[in-house]
């Protein structure tokens, strides 16, 4: 016993110090553009003051046209994240399950479809989807929205990856087939049977992709369209302070998402143990 625990302490340790030091790098950045923002004024003597002053900025009626395009981006992005998140569940998802229950030899196929964006260097598809934007633009606008079509296509690889490690960890077939053999219909089966064991594979994928649409700019810079991070880029030229805490913002709440992701995996893994 006593060994069994010598033995475990060492990968404990290694553990934390792997923890410990991601965490660091990660918060370096952080930490930095936080101070950044809490800078008032020039340095007098060498000594920096250090306030709220451009976080209450933000509330003031003066400056109120100056983030109308950040606010507005930032409404956009939302409106992007709800409608590729809809796609990926409605499109991606389906299809997933079809392939794996009915056509399992199509496996490969789709797999190879939905990690062809991520070869792809962002700047060549834009290439590509200048064209047909010009033909989405005449029957849906040019509202930002429309580019849900195009990033929904961005997604796919980092969408796919956790569903189908889900998929894999989960034998549909054999639940489909006894839930059928037991009277229940297709639709029974989809939602009080399939659904519920990949509830940790969607959850991921759509928190996933809701990270990766806040952070996309090529595509929406390339097609001239008002996104958060398109805003981010204007607004800096004009109050580089407010910028960057809302570039913090984003990436403690990309942070937030992947712990959740953590905590519903280790909370899958309870349970399965229990």
């Amino acid at each position: 016993m006593s060994a069994l625990r010598f033995g475990a302490e060492p990968g404990r340790v290694t553990r934390w110090v792997i923890l410990g030091s991601v965490g660091i790098v990660f918060m370096v950045p952080i930490v930095a553009m936080l101070e950044f923002t809490l800078r008032v004024g020039q340095p007098a003597k060498g000594v920096q003051t250090y306030g709220f002053a451009h976080y209450l900025a933000l509330f003031s009626p003066l400056n109120e046209s100056t983030y109308d395009v950040l606010f507005q981006g930032i409404v956009n992005s939302l409106t992007i994240c709800v409608i590729t998140v809809a796609i990926v569940l409605v499109l991606l998802l389906p299809t997933m399950i079809l392939v794996e229950l009915k056509f399992p030899h199509l496996r490969r196929v789709l797999e190879f479809v939905c990690i062809i964006p991520i070869t792809i260097p962002s700047i060549v598809l834009v290439v590509g989807f200048v064209p047909v934007y010009s033909i989405v633009a005449r029957i849906f606008g040019s509202s930002p929205w429309t580019l849900a079509f195009a990033v929904g296509v961005i997604v796919l690889p980092y969408a796919y990856r956790p569903i189908a490690a889900n998929l894999a960890s989960v034998d549909v077939v054999i639940l489909s087939e006894a839930s059928r053999s037991l009277g229940a219909g297709w639709l029974s089966v989809l939602g009080r049977v399939i659904l519920p064991n990949l509830r940790r594979g969607i959850f991921a994928s759509c928190f996933i992709t809701i990270a990766v649409v806040l952070g996309e700019y090529t595509i929406a810079s390339f097609l001239s369209r008002n996104t958060f991070q398109t805003a981010l880029v204007l607004l800096q030229h004009t109050d580089p302070y407010v910028a960057v805490i809302f570039a913090v913002v984003a990436l403690v709440f990309a942070f937030f998402l992947l712990l959740l992701i953590g905590r519903l995996g280790s909370t899958r893994r309870d349970r399965t143990s229990s």
